[in-house]
């Protein structure tokens, strides 16, 4: 089969969307696939800070090709680059056809390779994976109807969990019926434990590892504040804010304000993707006090690695954790409440020995890349034996869009 798969994110930019892309375009490769895979990049210096920046690095067995945002990143232009997505697809697929289109994120990416794919006469798979679900199409009426096209004309779309689902249906209006369920899922032999026999036992003082995406809304600031709760009750730790992000200087003004020295709460900056497994091997309870995610990688790479979980009770975590058996859940933007439970994971040995156990051995059975790629190309098959879904109107109205100002949001 040859299957383009259309990015919105890939290395060096960090981002659950890249680490998503590397472990399927892997899968696909290893099951005797031809892929292509085209993938937008941020060449700027605000993207370069943010995500990570440069075009994408070569893929072994995968013909790579890197588009600049050019529209995005000037003037918040998604539509220039929707345009030359397009041109680019009808281009490879001219020199060597193409049997499907595989599409990472609804917005913008998802809608340039659905007109594609409906021009070219091939099918269309669009992953919904997290700001696509939880809010874009709240920032226009440009953005809406285009998700609102994606989500109804594509020929399957995957998503990660129920959760997610409902949030996307209700906001959207899509038929619930319309998503193909696949979890997210993590690479088991890359991100294995420090030593087996010892999982969920931690040293003196714990420590405690957010990772990610360095993010206000996926709990980052209220992590550090989470910790000087800690802090004044006497509890001891050390702590690492491991990553970069739109809110990394924002948590590194927090941390200055509420006297944290270094040897208390460190933060790496950029994180290669290489260096990820031992970064997580080197701590004992991974923080991820999130408002919503679209399927967490960092949590699953966590369990695989062995460490306990604490989450927040949010869309895109409820599908893989469950309080108080694999992981310890609490409410979004509840410092007492992540406080209380971080110093029940510090305090209560055999608790968080129990949910590290069963997190690692639920994570390698369920979420392993292998299980989940074939989950996948189930759907390309079944895609290209079905008929083709009818043509959508590429038209759209020119409003004014909120991510013109905030473009850090898609």
């Amino acid at each position: 089969m040859r299957i383009c798969f259309v990015s919105r994110r890939y290395f060096p930019a960090i981002s659950g969307m890249s680490v998503y892309a590397v472990n399927l375009l892997r899968e696909l490769v290893r099951a005797g696939h031809d892929v292509t895979m085209i993938s937008q990049y941020r060449g700027d210096t605000f993207g370069t800070r943010v995500y990570g920046g440069g075009p994408p690095p070569a893929v072994p067995g995968v013909a790579v090709i890197g588009l600049e945002q050019i529209g995005e990143q000037t003037n918040g232009d998604f539509e220039r680059d929707i345009d030359t997505m397009i041109a680019t697809i009808k281009a490879a697929h001219e020199r060597k056809p193409f049997d499907l289109l595989h599409a990472q994120y609804g917005y913008p990416t998802g809608w340039a390779t659905l007109l594609a794919a409906r021009d070219l006469g091939i099918p269309a798979v669009v992953s919904i994976q997290g700001g696509d679900g939880h809010w874009v199409g709240s920032c226009c009426d440009t953005h809406r109807l285009a998700m609102q096209r994606v989500l109804d004309g594509a020929d399957a779309l995957l998503i990660g969990g129920e959760s997610f689902v409902e949030e996307v249906s209700d906001r959207l209006g899509t038929a619930r019926e319309r998503f193909t369920i696949v979890p997210g899922a993590v690479d088991t032999e890359r991100f294995r434990p420090a030593d087996e026999a010892k999982v969920g036992v931690a040293p003196f003082p714990v420590r405690l590892l957010y990772h990610g995406r360095v993010d206000r809304r996926k709990g980052a600031l209220d992590f550090l504040d989470a910790l000087d709760v800690l802090r004044t009750r006497g509890v001891a730790f050390r702590a690492t804010v491991s990553g970069i992000g739109p809110d990394l200087d924002a948590c590194k003004a927090r941390a200055a304000d509420l006297a944290f020295d270094a040897h208390t709460v460190g933060f790496t900056g950029y994180a290669a993707y290489e260096a990820v497994p031992d970064i997580y091997r080197e701590h004992d309870i991974f923080v991820s006090p999130t408002y919503g995610e679209g399927f967490s990688n960092t949590i699953l790479e966590a369990m695989a690695s062995g460490l306990a979980n604490m989450s927040c009770f949010a869309v895109g975590v409820n599908d893989c954790l469950r309080n108080g058996e694999n992981g310890l859940l609490v409410e979004p933007g509840d410092i007492a409440g992540q406080a209380d439970g971080l110093q029940r994971l510090i305090e209560d040995a055999a608790f968080r020995r129990r949910i590290a156990v069963a997190g690692l051995t639920e994570c390698r059975r369920d979420y392993s890349w292998e299980t989940v790629g074939r989950m996948i190309m189930t759907v390309y098959a079944r895609v290209l034996r079905a008929p083709a879904r009818g043509r959508v109107d590429a038209r759209l109205p020119m409003t004014d869009c909120r991510f013109r100002a905030e473009p850090h949001l898609l």
